[in-house]
């Protein structure tokens, strides 16, 4: 569980609502249901129109990681790679063959699998590289429902508001009803805003940097099982390795 995004979202919406009390407002002012209808159902059915059913597919399934992102040990990747090329170097490049059938990360089984096969360097290389490439990319793409989201609330915000200002215009008879009127128009606004950047944006700013960490696990194994391909000292590998930890 990552305690930092939840910190972060109690902060965010604690500061708008005391914001709000030490103003002066109550927070029933802040309550409006036709508005929330508005801002929430209009900002997601102008993402879901614009993502193909496979990225949104993947939008939802990445949304877990802002509470429970994905951990890479790199320490202990490290000491897998250098463990795999001392049983490489000891018994062959087919010494690995069981370690790549009890393998579950995919990736992994991949490059242990392509080793065993006795696979060229370049060819290793190219094969898992392109295979980050793709997942990588598969994932920003998803990322990109949540960053849609945020553009379109503070717009969608905007329009709740003019559909409230609207309604207003229809008691200008009776100057009592305008100002309560005119208030909750805007609260509109203020869910299109807060929502895309106390929620949407930071979530999109979030599952980019677990993208991003996942991209360098996966490329400091490309260099270790590349290392035990060109038939490298353990020793080396690890020195080489080494520098994913800064």
């Amino acid at each position: 569980m990552d305690l930092l995004s939840i910190i972060g979202v109690i902060i965010g919406f604690a500061a708008l609502i005391g914001g709000n009390f030490l103003e002066g407002g109550a927070w029933s002012s802040l309550v409006n249901g036709p508005a929330a209808l508005i801002v929430v159902g209009g900002t997601i059915g102008a993402a879901v129109l614009q993502t193909p059913w496979s990225g949104l597919k993947r939008a939802l399934s990445l949304f877990s990681w802002i509470y429970n992102p994905p951990s890479y040990k790199y320490k202990a990747g490290i000491k897998t790679v250098v463990n795999w090329a001392i049983v490489a170097r000891r018994e062959g490049l087919l010494g690995l063959e069981n370690i790549a059938e009890r393998e579950k990360e995919k990736f992994s089984k991949k490059g242990l699998q392509l080793l065993v096969d006795g696979s060229e360097p370049e060819i290793i290389r190219h094969v898992l590289e392109n295979d980050l490439i793709v997942a990588e990319q598969r994932d920003h793409d998803a990322v990109q429902f949540y960053e849609s989201m945020g553009g379109y609330a503070p717009t969608i915000g905007i329009i709740g508001a003019v559909m409230g200002l609207i309604h207003v215009m229809r008691h200008l008879a009776d100057p009592a009803e305008l100002g309560p009127g005119i208030a909750i128009a805007f609260v509109a606004t203020i869910y299109g805003v807060a929502l895309a950047n106390l929620f949407l944006l930071p979530i999109a700013n979030k599952l980019k940097a677990c993208i991003k960490q996942q991209s360098q696990y996966r490329e400091l194994l490309i260099e270790g099982i590349i290392g035990i391909a060109d038939g490298e000292n353990p020793k080396t590998i690890e020195m080489k390795l080494s520098g994913y930890l800064h």
